[in-house]
């Protein structure tokens, strides 16, 4: 094996500062926020003492403290039965630019007392005791195992207490964040060709081109520090935040043989002047191979990524199962409004195939599709890479499963590239209880842009992708798809009330957040909003063209009880 001795010699970069709170909070998050600056207030001089600052952040979310009952992210002081802090592990920290992720291991459920402790860069320079204790924002299921606390100041280490713990000693062993965007944090095994895809921020790639493999190299192992030990293979493509490579035979064999055992970490060493290697928490997955079965389970499968969409979710799965979707892969985006109940709700009593993947990493929706695509596989013949605020239509008399059907016999088509049309507030004020598709019926007249629906098998093995469609294999071409046969409607401008979450942050990694003064004229973003997220007075009144009800009346007949007249969401 040449050259197995490797250094690890990426720096830790201090957490990124935190954007300042929306102006447009409610009452509620605002009492929040005060309540909350008051507490750090009392703690703000210790922090001076280190000569950094802390700024709580005040996270922008739908959910009013009734709702608290139905999230997904359960309250600590609600939790069942309670493991000992003894028996937690604190695995990773990330620092995020609005709070910090904790990944711990435990064998139960957590207690439900538990504080985030802060310490300074050194914590025996404070007699090992932590510079302030705050309650988690928030906390999350097994697999992974989540608390969300509020962001630590710049240099500080983060651990976990019970605040009945009765001595310091008892408190987990403080662990200084990584910083999410310089980080290899999250990985596969391929099966197919016996390749690992390495997800990775820090590699700076373009957005829409191959980059040249031989710049970097992948790096396996058990314990990055000890070089001696650590794998190396080389990089067979490269390509935004996706690094495929050569899985080395004795990792494969250490796999196959111990399965039920953990992976090794991988990173990726970018080469030449100024080589580094990226830190990593990337332990693979193994996709299961469908082996020589050739007809796939699915015909029709949807991808996507949300965030804090539980409100919308039901209708969105209701309705594209009537018309022939399957399966779904949901990513979840760091959502705490209760997705994860709404989708084991749907799984379990409505037999819908709906599965939620714990996506935390920030502003890697290509990376994120990347990987449902490789899940996807094996299963779906067409995937569908969509947004829960989009939902296809077919005008005619035409199904989902005929048309795909049309395109599954002509084996060089990869990809259905399907128009969207923008719909608008359609005059009103406040989000309508019927739901998007009968509430919104005024919408633009020329399609924005177009999302896709592609074979996997035909995808190009580097799964580069742009706005929700993929580079395809060589030899494989797309068709764009007739709008009398099949559209998308795109409930883009809704009341204002949801809109303005848009400029929480944008989850493309290649795309601006609204609030950055940074590409200003971008099709992302509203025409005419700026960087700010104050209402226009006209709002109710903007992107309305054309009066468009085809999908609504559709609805309306397919779903709609004809004594009360309600609809199944």
């Amino acid at each position: 094996m040449k050259d197995r001795r490797r250094r690890e010699g990426a720096a830790w970069r201090g957490p990124s500062r935190a954007p300042p709170p929306s102006s447009s909070c409610s009452s509620f998050a605002v009492f929040a926020f005060l309540c909350f600056a008051l507490f750090a207030a009392f703690a703000f001089s210790t922090f001076r003492l280190f000569g950094v600052s802390f700024r709580p952040v005040l996270i922008s979310t739908w959910q009013s403290p009734a709702m608290n009952a139905v999230s997904g992210e359960v309250p600590l002081s609600r939790r069942g039965p309670a493991a000992t802090l003894t028996s937690l592990q604190i695995q990773e920290a990330i620092s995020f630019p609005d709070q910090v992720l904790l990944f711990l291991k435990s064998p139960s459920s957590l207690p439900s007392d538990l504080l985030c402790l802060y310490y300074p860069s050194s914590p025996t320079a404070a007699g090992g005791r932590p510079d302030l204790r705050l309650p988690p924002l928030s906390s999350s299921s097994p697999d992974p195992l989540l608390v969300r606390c509020p962001l630590a100041p710049g240099g500080f280490s983060i651990s976990l207490s019970a605040s009945a713990s009765p001595s310091p000693s008892l408190d987990l062993p403080p662990i200084r964040p990584r910083p999410w965007d310089h980080l290899a944090y999250a990985a596969v095994f391929d099966p197919r060709d016996n390749s690992t895809i390495v997800f990775a921020k820090g590699l700076n790639l373009r957005p829409t081109r191959l980059s040249d493999p031989s710049r970097y190299e992948c790096i396996f192992g058990w314990n990055f520090l000890k070089p001696k030990y650590l794998l190396t293979s080389a990089t067979l493509s490269a390509a935004q935040e996706i690094i495929r490579c050569k899985t080395p035979r004795s990792i494969l064999l250490r796999h196959r043989r111990q399965s039920n055992r953990d992976p090794p970490l991988v990173s990726v060493k970018s080469k030449g002047r100024g080589s580094f290697i990226l830190p990593s928490i990337a332990r693979p997955d193994t996709i299961l191979s469908a082996g020589s079965r050739r007809k796939k389970e699915h015909l029709m499968c949807v991808c996507t990524m949300v965030r804090n969409q539980a409100r919308f979710l039901r209708e969105w799965i209701v309705y594209h199962s009537r018309i022939g979707v399957q399966r779904w892969f949901i990513y979840d985006n760091n959502s705490d409004d209760g997705v994860e109940q709404v989708i084991e709700s749907m799984a379990s009593s409505s037999n819908y195939n709906v599965t939620r993947h714990p996506w935390p990493w920030i502003k890697t929706q290509e990376a994120g599709f990347a990987h449902c695509a490789l899940r996807a596989r094996d299963h779906c013949e067409w995937v569908g890479f969509i947004d829960v605020d989009e939902f296809l239509h077919l005008p005619t008399d035409a199904t989902l499963h005929n048309v795909l059907r049309h395109y599954s016999s002509k084996p060089r088509v990869g990809e259905l590239r399907t128009a969207c049309h923008s719909f608008g507030p359609s005059g009103r004020k406040t989000m309508p209880p019927e739901g998007v598709i009968v509430g919104y019926t005024c919408r633009m007249n020329i399609p924005e842009r177009h999302k896709s629906i592609v074979r996997p098998e035909a995808l190009n093995p580097s799964l580069i992708n742009v706005v929700h469609h993929f580079h395809l294999k060589d030899g494989m071409r797309y068709v764009n798809m007739d709008r009398g046969v099949m559209v998308i409607n795109h409930y883009k401008y809704q009341v204002w009330e949801v809109f303005k979450e848009k400029f929480h942050r944008r989850v493309a990694t290649y795309v601006a957040d609204w609030q950055d003064e940074e590409n200003v004229g971008s099709k992302d973003r509203a025409p005419g909003l700026g960087t700010k997220a104050v209402e226009p007075p006209d709002w109710p009144s903007r992107f309305c063209e054309v009066n468009d009800t085809g999908l609504r009346d559709w609805v309306l007949r397919a779903f709609g009880d004809p004594n009360a007249g309600l609809l199944p969401w």
